[in-house]
């Protein structure tokens, strides 16, 4: 078995992973060096992509009047959003911070563009939304290498796609997949906003484990990585 990388090296690699957040608040005014956002752009677009087809675009946005227009948006959907819930519950999800747009030092919206490279797409005939999926392994991509250099990433979902494209002048059959702020934070919380408010619970991974169907939990062909999941390791 070849080895690529050193225990420091695959060590950052699960920091990045483990310590990643969803982040809303805690921006700080410093603007991001444009080296380290190539960097970042670039591990982006080196994800890997159904037949290749590299689907993504990054737009990048300062202008406060664009940004303005996008956090008009989040608060009409917001509010929308939250009749969908009953109190006390409504009242604790319109409480929350869930975006940085204006405070954030860049904006960036990650789009996929079904028609690059034609119509047909090695991998795409029977799965249609794999070049989507490729899209977000982009940017997972870019939130890891973000968080590796100390920048924060937050995804605004709450957003009408519909201002979006017309805010940012998108062609009709480019669809806008990601809305994300990125800065510098004054830190990166310990636990996500929505567990540490006790919004939802995080799940353990033996929850969320099947063995070879649907709902087997257990298989004797698998006993020792069950035993590895029973224990609820954290390699955080």
């Amino acid at each position: 078995m070849t080895e690529d990388f050193t225990d420091e090296e695959k060590s950052g690699f699960y920091k990045a992973i483990y310590s990643r957040r969803d982040v809303r608040s805690h921006f700080t005014s410093e603007p991001i060096d444009d080296n380290i956002l190539s960097k970042i752009l670039h591990a982006a677009h080196h994800a890997p992509s159904v037949g290749f087809s590299q689907p993504w675009n990054f737009i990048l946005i300062k202008d406060i009047k664009t940004r303005a227009k996008i956090k008009d948006s989040f608060t009409k959907e917001k509010d929308r959003s939250s009749k969908l819930v009953q109190e006390p519950k409504r009242s604790k999800y319109l409480s929350f911070k869930l975006e940085g747009i204006m405070e954030s030092a860049v904006n960036l919206c990650v789009t996929y563009d079904p028609t690059k490279f034609g119509p047909f797409v090695i991998g795409r005939s029977s799965i249609p939304e794999a070049g989507l999926y490729s899209v977000c392994c982009a940017i997972q991509n870019l939130w890891l290498a973000a968080r590796t250099e100390g920048v924060g990433l937050g995804w605004v979902s709450i957003l009408s796609n519909e201002i979006l494209k017309e805010a940012l002048a998108l062609p009709e059959h480019v669809i806008p997949v990601a809305y994300l702020c990125l800065g510098y934070v004054d830190r990166f919380a310990e636990k996500p906003d929505l567990e540490t408010s006790g919004w939802l619970p995080r799940l353990e991974l033996k929850d969320v484990i099947y063995f070879e169907r649907w709902d087997n939990k257990e298989d004797k062909n698998w006993e020792k990585i069950q035993e590895l999941i029973r224990g609820n390791l954290d390699y955080a």
